[in-house]
Parts: structure tokens; C-alpha cells; sequence
């Protein structure tokens, strides 16, 4: 691992790292924010995942969570959204490739050497950050935005006994129901219906995954809500399998992180009283 840059703010410590990912085969980038702590205490991790087009700075320039973080003792950990780099395959659009990683890990070509995003939040980037930082792993909590959202309800769902929380802002609730998702899956995974599902929060609540409660706080005037985002899906899907979701329509609040940062707060004490 290589440190890239480190910086004090609010009595704690914002770094960008970098380090050679085995699963993506590239160089990744990713940040973490450690609150000022006593030599040998173990804090819990909070995991953001970033939206399409994102870097790991999105959140670390604009999601203003650092204040918070120190005040409630949380390790912020904030991944890229894809591999990045010459040689990687990319799209001109928006939503596929470089930056559009959707966390999953692709099986079609162009896609499938470097594009294993699942298997690198899953397992590589966590084995890295406890090795180098003072996490305690037996409290993780995970969030994110919009594609980020999908990931952070995905890989709760699918392990709930590492994730004592979950939550996001404006998520992609069932990409298998949105353009976005179809898109997306339809490229890394080619046509295997089943195995979209493994990338679906409402199929995977359908096939069984459960988590205690989520927390999603949406924007009433996000340009995306109707077409792709559709939190009644996921409102229905936890209502069928008595899962406890607090949904909360924030009135004239866009996809923006003018939105996220106005609830960011919310959501780190939210979990921080289930660490």
C-alpha cells in the first residue's frame, strides 16, 4: 500500500492510498478518514460506496461526514467504483465501464479481466484495511449512492452477518427494473437471469436475504426517480419479507451531493447506534 496524501481535519485524519489489487489487476485508489483514538483501540467501519462517474474524492470532497465521524469514533472507508487505467476497457457512456463498475464481477469480455468489483469490496480491500488501519471488524456497517446504494444494499444482503447496518441515499433499488441495471448487467454478465439476481437488492430479499432494518433517504425532485431508482420496489419487497425499511422522501432534494451531505450526518449516527 502507498500513501498518497494525508491531511488533519476534525481532530482526526483524512488519507488517499493506493495499492495493487490482485482481483482488478490494476492500481486502485480508495480513502480513509481515522478519528484522533488511544494507541490500541480498534474502531468500527462505516464502507461508502460512490455512484456512477465517481471517484473515491466524490464523497471525500463534497459528503462533509468527517465531523461527524470524529464525533461518533467511525472509520470512513471509501473505495474507487471501478478499475481504472490504460488497458482497461471503457465505454463512452456515462454508465458502462471506467467509473460504472456497479459492484459486480463480470464474466463477458470486454469486461471480465479487470471488473471485479464485488470480489474486491467483498474480500481484497477489507483483508487490506485491517491489515494497516485500527478497524474493528466485528462492527462494519455499510452505505452509499445511487449505483453506490445498490452496491452497499447487495453486499449487506448477501452478508448479513458482517454488516450490522445498512443504508443509502437515492439507491438503484432493482436494477433488473431500471435501464441503468439492464444495461449494466446485461454487458458484464451477459444473460444469465439467475445470476442477476445475486445483483439485485429486491430479488435477493425475494430469494430470501434478510437484514434487521435499512435506512434510504431519497429526494422527491431526483431527476432519476421514476425511471431508474424506484423506491417503492424495495418498500414492497421488505413489506412482503417483514424487514423494517425507513424510507424517507426528502421534499425538493435532487441526486446531488448537496443532498447526501444535508443527510449525511443522519446516517453515520444512525449507524453508529447499531455498532
Amino acid at each position: 500500500m502507498e500513501t498518497i496524501s494525508t491531511n488533519r481535519s476534525f481532530a482526526g485524519t483524512q488519507g488517499v492510498y493506493s495499492h495493487a489489487s490482485a482481483e482488478t489487476g490494476t492500481e486502485m485508489t480508495f480513502a480513509v478518514y481515522v478519528p484522533d483514538h488511544e494507541q490500541g483501540v480498534k474502531l468500527p467501519v462505516v464502507w461508502y460506496l460512490s455512484g456512477l462517474t465517481c471517484t473515491h474524492a466524490n464523497v471525500m470532497e463534497k459528503g462533509e461526514y468527517r465531523k461527524a465521524a470524529s464525533e461518533l469514533g467511525l472509520i470512513i472507508v471509501a473505495p474507487d467504483t471501478s478499475p481504472r487505467g490504460e488497458g482497461v476497457a471503457d465505454d463512452e457512456a456515462y454508465d458502462m465501464g471506467q467509473g460504472a463498475g456497479f459492484y459486480v464481477d463480470a464474466t463477458e469480455e470486454p469486461w471480465a479481466k479487470h471488473f471485479r468489483m464485488r470480489s474486491y469490496i467483498e474480500q481484497e480491500l477489507p483483508a487490506l484495511i485491517v491489515r494497516e488501519f485500527p478497524v474493528d471488524m466485528e462492527r462494519q456497517a455499510i452505505f452509499g449512492h445511487s449505483m453506490g446504494g445498490h452496491g452497499a444494499l447487495t453486499i449487506a444482503l448477501r452478508n448479513p452477518d458482517r454488516f450490522k447496518s445498512v443504508s443509502a441515499f437515492s439507491p438503484i433499488v432493482s436494477p433488473i427494473h431500471c435501464p441503468w441495471g439492464v444495461k449494466a448487467l446485461g454487458g458484464y454478465i451477459g444473460n444469465d437471469q439467475a445470476a442477476w439476481r445475486e445483483y439485485d437488492a429486491c430479488a435477493l430479499i425475494e430469494d430470501g436475504a434478510r437484514v434487521a432494518d435499512i435506512l434510504v433517504d431519497q429526494g422527491t425532485s431526483d431527476n432519476f426517480l421514476e425511471e431508474q431508482l424506484k423506491p417503492q420496489l424495495l418498500a414492497d419487497a421488505c413489506d412482503k419479507a417483514g424487514i423494517k425499511l425507513s424510507l424517507n422522501m426528502r421534499e425538493g432534494y435532487d441526486h446531488s451531493y448537496y443532498f447526501i451531505s444535508t443527510y449525511m450526518a443522519d446516517h453515520l449516527l444512525w449507524h453508529a447506534d447499531r455498532l
